[in-house]
């Protein structure tokens, strides 16, 4: 019972950080900023790590993520904002000081964008080990459940980090009134009033210009469009075709309004929906973080129409954990099966599959000894511990079965049998402990392998003690019976 609650102690993972000496940069400006912007903020950054001897090698990616060379690389959108580093370092003790300095220089030097690292995982990619997702109709009040969600998140734990949505910034747009009926009379279309913006803005591709294997668009714009704001596009001149000449802006529309619009929002199943997402600190384990949080961000009052569901580490977990248990109930179904028609009786299957919880006790310690956490890889361990633990039980048990069909006594039977079985249950589990050894020092495998070596040690030995005890449980009669014929023995003699 002890070590059942102690199992509450043990730290919580879904996957481990990956033993290849790698992390990324995400940097990403305010929407609507330049790449050219977002390449110059990368090349400070670049510079900073060119001067350390830490790095290996730097990738630098402006305006979207690299290919996908790896299964659990989730590469950003293409966005003219984002800018991304991909950092090699000689050896894994070099990224947490490493990263804390980046960190520091990025948050301090770019202080108009958002700045995160990232070390790579065996698990899934992308996202954030702590998001919560708000669906809905109205894309408004989305955003304001999310501010609210941040402001819990922001008071609900002080080992959060990197607070963010999915969703962009609102950016400002200009909307000019068209006038129809004056820009009819100058022969002006609304196509003509875009043409015409677009050549003060962003500028018109007019073709495309090959530099060796490389395609760079042709951009025609006006002298002023590089100017900042749009104070400029009310001078600027629109071209009639019928009057074949330059008609001022203001002569075709009645004003124009500023609005903030969005730039990008996200849907889930076709219902617009905005994630809350949120880092922790290296070391940190995002489940404790999670438990957290988590009645905070429930006890959030939504609007009828609107939902809560959380994703992150949390999601891919219980996805993971669900796809097992679908096929778990068929394969104990199936094991127990076998072992009712090994024996052909229920006490002796019982008594076996009742030592099979007491291998949660070794995995307890095991975990809280060395300080892994209970992953993915370590619940695949913890299922395979049944089997092994199966296999000695039956080991035993049939033993004694055969023992006692020899003639002897009940209880001599119990005892000598074993003993006798003493020496294969304990060598059978030892060699598959020590297979276990070198796993120890893979990250991805550790907490397999801990998991396996400490329940199985743990139970193997427990189930010298405890499958005796359990037999003479299951089997009053017999026992009665022995301990008459004994006392009898001892009357005659």
């Amino acid at each position: 019972m002890v070590c059942y609650i102690g199992f509450g102690q043990v730290k919580q993972q879904f996957f481990p950080d990956s033993n290849t000496p790698l992390f990324y940069v995400h940097y990403k400006l305010p929407q609507g900023a330049r790449i050219h912007r977002t390449a110059e903020d990368m090349k400070q950054l670049e510079t900073w790590l060119a001067d350390r001897d830490d790095v290996v090698s730097v990738s630098t990616f402006v305006g979207g993520g690299a290919t996908r060379f790896m299964l659990t690389y989730a590469p950003e959108e293409a966005l003219p904002t984002y800018g991304h580093l991909i950092i090699r370092t000689e050896s894994l003790e070099q990224i947490p000081p490493l990263r804390e300095e980046l960190e520091a220089f990025g948050r301090n030097t770019l202080t108009d964008g958002e700045f995160r690292t990232e070390r790579l995982a065996f698990g899934p990619g992308g996202g954030a080990p702590i998001e919560a997702r708000f669906s809905g109709p109205d894309p408004v009040v989305l955003r304001e459940l999310a501010e609210r969600a941040m402001a819990t998140l922001r008071t609900g734990s002080s080992q959060l980090q990197d607070l963010r949505t999915d969703w962009r910034e609102r950016e400002l747009v200009i909307r000019p009134n068209f006038a129809d009926e004056r820009a009819k009379a100058a022969g002006v279309t609304r196509e003509d009033l875009a043409t015409s913006l677009l050549l003060g803005s962003d500028g018109l591709q007019s073709g495309v210009y090959r530099e060796g294997d490389r395609l760079i668009p042709i951009i025609l714009r006006t002298d002023v469009a590089a100017q900042e704001g749009g104070a400029h596009l009310a001078d600027q001149p629109v071209y009639s075709s019928a009057a074949q000449s330059f008609i001022p802006l203001l002569q075709l529309i009645d004003g124009y309004d500023w609005e903030a619009q969005n730039t990008l929002l996200r849907r889930r199943d076709r219902v617009p929906t905005i994630a809350v997402q949120a880092g922790v600190p290296a070391g940190v384990n995002a489940s404790a973080v999670f438990n957290e949080i988590r009645a905070g961000i429930e006890a959030i009052d939504l609007p009828e129409g609107y939902t809560l569901e959380w994703g992150g580490e949390y999601e891919s977990s219980t996805e993971a954990q669900a796809a097992l248990g679908k096929q778990l109930p068929l394969s104990l179904i199936i094991m127990v099966l076998i072992s009712v028609l090994l024996f052909g009786h229920i006490r002796q299957p019982v008594v076996i599959w009742l030592l099979v919880p007491m291998s949660v006790n070794g995995v307890a310690l095991g975990l809280l000894g060395t300080g892994l956490p209970f992953s993915f890889t370590a619940l695949l361990g913890l299922l395979s511990l049944s089997g092994m633990l199966i296999k000695n039980g039956i080991v035993l048990v049939e033993e004694i079965d055969l023992v006692r069909a020899e003639g002897v006594g009940f209880r001599k039977a119990v005892l000598d049998a074993s003993t006798s079985r003493l020496r294969p249950v304990v060598l059978a589990a030892a060699t598959t402990i020590l297979g276990m050894i070198p796993l120890l020092s893979d990250a991805f495998f550790a907490s397999m392998a801990v998991t396996i070596m400490g329940g199985l040690g743990f139970a193997s030995i427990l189930t010298l003690i405890a499958a005796p005890v359990l037999y003479f449980s299951f089997f009053p009669k017999a026992r009665k019976a022995d301990a008459a014929a004994t006392a009898a023995a001892k009357a005659r003699a």
